[in-house]
């Protein structure tokens, strides 16, 4: 579904991604763990169309990407969650949900998206602004999810989030990739977090992938080792 070949990317002369190469299948989650700074979010806004390639490709779904502005992607399937969220503090909730309803047919904001979070229902009159962090995030999701995505990018999803909420928004995912069958990126430094949505584990090291595993054969010392500063 996501198809990722011996990405480049620089700032300037200062080259950021050295090689990156990975594959999401549909219907999985594939978690890039990392300390601050070692390239996550560079390679989430260049999957993303944020930042250009230097050199590699992107394909989704079979269609290469690698060229297209961000909303072509959004058309061809690829859904992006930045960090820090960037909802619309002044919009409701409900408009909010709304803003990703670009390219739909319909317009209407489809039921499983309430079913899956239901605060948001409850809240859907209230200003984006009013809403904790964690309920912030729950919108974002819900925003990325009405463009109909084959594949769904979370930079940092659990960033500032208290632990209860957080294990909310893994059983959204978990139930999100089942009802959807779409495949899940997420960027993160909680361990337990990927462990409980991740089938695969990858770590980001100085702009490299150093590390890959299946989630049954995690060695969590090994990883929590890349994660200690």
């Amino acid at each position: 579904m996501l198809q990722v070949k011996d990405l480049f990317v620089a700032y300037g002369q200062s080259e950021a991604l050295h090689g990156i190469s990975f594959e999401g299948r549909q219907n999985e989650t594939v978690a890039i763990m990392g300390r601050n700074g070692m390239g996550k979010t560079t390679l989430f806004k260049s999957l993303m169309g944020v930042m250009p390639l230097k050199s590699g490709s992107v394909t989704v779904a079979g269609q290469d990407v690698s060229h297209d502005e961000s909303f072509r992607r959004v058309a061809k399937g690829i859904a992006y969650v930045p960090q820090g969220r960037m909802i619309f503090p002044t919009l409701t909730v409900e408009e909010n949900i709304e803003t990703g309803l670009e390219n739909s047919k319909t317009r209407q904001i489809p039921d499983d998206i309430y079913a899956l979070f239901p605060v948001l229902w409850d809240m859907r009159r209230r200003k984006g602004g009013n809403l904790s962090g964690g309920q912030q995030q729950q919108l974002a999701i819900a925003r990325a999810l009405v463009t109909e995505p084959k594949v769904l990018l979370l930079d940092e999803p659990t960033e500032g989030i208290q632990p209860s909420i957080i294990k909310d928004i893994a059983r959204a995912l978990n139930e999100i990739r089942k009802l959807r069958q779409i495949t899940i990126v997420v960027s993160e430094q909680v361990l337990s977090f990927a462990m409980d949505v991740a089938d695969r584990l990858f770590v980001i090291e100085g702009g490299r992938l150093v590390h890959e595993t299946a989630r049954a054969d995690t060695d969590q010392q090994r990883i929590k080792s890349y994660l200690s500063v």
